[in-house]
């Protein structure tokens, strides 16, 4: 249990101070590393995790169950991660992380900007989860408990992100449909892998 005791969480819920403060210091520890696990930084994942001591601190008393204590922590955590991923994702220019794993030499300029382009115009659900499974390289857990989907999900949006790169960039003359042209298809897989 998330380094507290039932019994200090049963006495924050019915109001004690003191249990509260004792319960927020000891929560800390556990919420730090799940957050710089779930989150993309340090600074989100400490912001995340002032979120959540905030809302324990709120909203305590109408915890359930102590049971339910750890369950109800982390879920408040990995939602603010995923929700201070979308707003940045939302403000950031889709070229700043892109740019550096697409500058690698072996890929045409054209090809990177194309691809950039593609990956550009995806919607956004289909586009984050691209962006985080193969630019960021998290495995697909990772980005699921990043984004509050199932494996499933982000294996279906990343299926469907990358045919829609595909067809993007076949429509642009980089392959045909049976997967020869003057562009060298494997140049295009290494981005999507």
């Amino acid at each position: 249990m998330i380094g507290a005791s039932a019994a200090l969480i049963e006495a924050a819920c019915a109001g004690d101070e003191r249990a509260l403060s004792q319960l927020l210091r000891a929560c800390q520890p556990d919420l730090r590393r799940f957050a710089r696990r779930t989150c993309s930084n340090s600074e989100d994942a400490e912001d995340a995790v002032q979120v959540a001591l905030w809302q324990l601190h709120r909203k305590i008393g109408t915890l359930g169950t102590v049971a339910a204590f750890a369950t109800w922590l982390f879920r408040i955590v990995e939602r603010e991660c995923y929700r201070i991923f979308r707003r940045s994702a939302a403000k950031a220019p889709l070229s700043a992380p892109l740019a550096e794993e697409l500058a690698a030499p072996h890929i045409p300029a054209d090809l990177r900007l194309d691809l950039t382009r593609a990956i550009a115009a995806l919607p956004e659900a289909y586009r984050v989860a691209l962006i985080l499974r193969d630019v960021e390289e998290l495995t697909a857990p990772e980005v699921a408990a990043s984004l509050g989907l199932s494996v499933q999900a982000v294996k279906s949006r990343l299926h469907r992100a990358r045919a829609m790169v595909r067809e993007s960039l076949m429509s642009g003359g980089y392959w045909d449909r049976d997967g020869e042209s003057g562009s060298d298809p494997r140049e295009v897989r290494t981005i999507g892998r």
